[in-house]
């Protein structure tokens, strides 16, 4: 009998086990905070596997969407990264991070992950194995660039496209928008035009679209062809302005629409010259004419950023957002890292809407921040580099005081406005004894500070109140304390439980032949501590 598995990638270091990072807390920096204090989006200056681990306990499953563009391991020399991991390690980096990021998302969220074609097949099975193949939803190729230039000169193919892999959390819950795109040209098909559209159906008096135009113009046809030809945007312009009016008559599947729609169809044909309307219930009607359906243009036209053109329904293939003029996005430098605000504006239409938490984990030049901010959806961007003071904090505030006029400014109508709050990850809890080799608690941590890293590391939620400090449900409860514990600490501490509560005490002192109560758990600072995760580890 054949063992039934998974496809799965392996590589050297993948099953290594280790203890999980530090989840640190966030040390909010007030002077590099921006605009309004009410503001929930944060600027995380930090590693970002710290960073996320810490966001876990307030976060986990209820981001509505990410997008991140990782480095993409190319052997590149980046000037903000560290582009030229081995792939084993790379790999591992990437697994962990994308584990994190997957708890973060809502059951109905979505994950966007930008990558060049060399690491593609390699991320792909990566995130099948830790979404699920079933949660991967599209491939899209987007083209970035076009074949000119320094690249248009190499033997073989050029290279102009990235990928951006999506996937859902829970595939059965996704629920995305419907998104269209401007297809760029007027839809030729439609060809034909009714002259009295305000009157009933059964008396339209149906012409072509350029008898109509030359009519409107108090032209000839022939004048009217003219025009066409050689000032196509004028026949563009009345198509738009009288939508209402201008047709296509297409030929219904007859095999596949109903009884009903059939008997239509053969007065349609037995009758050419009437015009007939079969009603239908929550649908709508079909209005027939020669056996042939008339659709009307206006159907086709959808609102994109604040006017109407002639849409079509997004595909995977994204080549409509080159990134002309990218570089003045944002007020900021970035060579080859930077993304078009235009693409990051289009995740967010297909998977949120207005309100919703967005994040990502490798900002770069703050691009999804900034977009997030202009979308009104409220937002966590993570940067450890300097550029996090140098791009992100220096681009967003110029989003919130609204001096950034590049982008999606004009497409949203950015008017200015909103906030954040700077956070810098706070040190490790516990370094290393300078003489000694033991750990100790960090002499740059305050009580409090201790309090809540030790909450963080336990799973609970730091809340001082009373005697306690945090608490992981409304029945368990935490207190962190500096002096000797013995047994009479622990009966005036067990005082304020009622029936059924239990607590857990962390003590740098411990009297060690305490008797201790069922529902009363005693840990010694910094042992008990070091069981829990690795302090101080290099991480990247």
């Amino acid at each position: 009998m054949q063992k039934k598995g998974k496809l799965e990638l392996t590589w050297v270091g993948k099953y290594d086990e280790e203890k999980p990072v530090e989840p640190r807390i966030l040390l909010e920096d007030t002077e590099k905070s921006y605009g309004d204090p009410d503001s929930e989006n944060m600027l995380i200056h930090g590693d970002n596997l710290i960073a996320l681990q810490a966001l876990q306990q307030d976060f986990a499953g209820k981001i509505k969407c990410i997008y991140i563009d990782p480095p993409f391991n190319t052997g590149q020399a980046f000037e903000n990264y560290d582009d030229n991991l081995e792939m084993s390690i790379w790999l591992n980096l990437m697994r962990i991070r994308l584990q994190l990021l997957r708890s973060l998302l809502r059951d109905d969220g979505t994950l966007f992950v930008h990558i060049d074609d060399s690491y593609l097949p390699y991320l792909t099975i990566l995130l099948d194995e830790i979404f699920g193949r079933s949660n991967r939803l599209y491939l899209v190729t987007f083209k970035q660039g076009s074949a000119t230039g320094h690249k248009a000169i190499n033997p073989g193919m050029v290279t102009t496209t990235n990928f951006i892999l999506v996937y859902s959390k829970v595939k059965a819950e996704w629920n995305p928008n419907r998104i269209f795109t401007d297809r760029g040209s007027r839809d030729k098909r439609y060809g034909n035009y009714i002259e009295n559209i305000e009157d009933k159906c059964e008396n339209w008096r149906i012409t072509t679209l350029t008898a109509a135009f030359a009519s409107s113009l108090d032209v000839s046809v022939k004048a009217a062809r003219s025009i066409i030809k050689n000032e196509p945007q004028k026949i563009d312009e009345f198509v738009r302005d009288h939508c209402g009016s201008v047709i296509q008559l297409v030929n219904p599947d007859y095999k596949s629409v109903g009884a009903t729609t059939r008997e239509y169809i053969d007065k349609s044909n037995a009758e050419p010259d009437r015009i007939f309307v079969q009603k239908r219930d929550g649908l709508s009607d079909i209005i027939l004419i020669r056996g042939k359906r008339i659709i009307f243009y206006k159907n086709k036209l959808k609102k994109i950023d604040g006017r109407y053109v002639t849409g079509e329904p997004l595909t995977t293939l994204w080549d409509d957002l080159l990134s002309n003029n990218l570089h003045n996005e944002g007020g900021v430098d970035f060579p080859k890292g930077k993304k078009p605000e235009a693409l990051i504006k289009r995740c967010f239409e297909i998977a949120t809407n207005e309100g919703d938490w967005v994040l990502d984990s490798f900002l770069g030049s703050g691009t999804t921040a900034a977009v997030a901010h202009k979308m009104n959806r409220r937002w966590i961007g993570i940067e450890m580099g300097e550029q996090a003071y140098t791009h992100c904090k220096k681009r967003l505030d110029s989003v919130i005081d609204d001096t950034d006029t590049n982008g999606i400014s004009k497409a949203v109508n950015w008017q200015g406005g909103g906030g954040y709050h700077f956070y810098e990850l706070a040190p490790s809890l516990l370094v290393k004894n300078d003489k000694l080799p033991i750990y100790q608690i960090n002499p740059t941590y305050t009580f409090n500070m201790l309090c809540e890293a030790i909450c963080k590391i336990e799973g609970f939620k730091y809340k001082p109140q009373d005697v306690f400090h945090g608490h992981s449900s409304e029945k368990r409860f935490i207190h962190v304390t500096t002096e000797f514990v013995n047994a009479e600490y622990v009966r005036s501490l067990s005082q304020h439980l009622d029936e059924g509560q239990s607590l857990l005490i962390y003590a740098t002192k411990i009297q060690s032949d305490m008797m201790l109560p069922e529902n009363i758990e005693v840990k010694k600072i910094p042992k008990d501590l070091l069981d829990k995760c690795n302090f101080e580890s290099e991480v990247r």
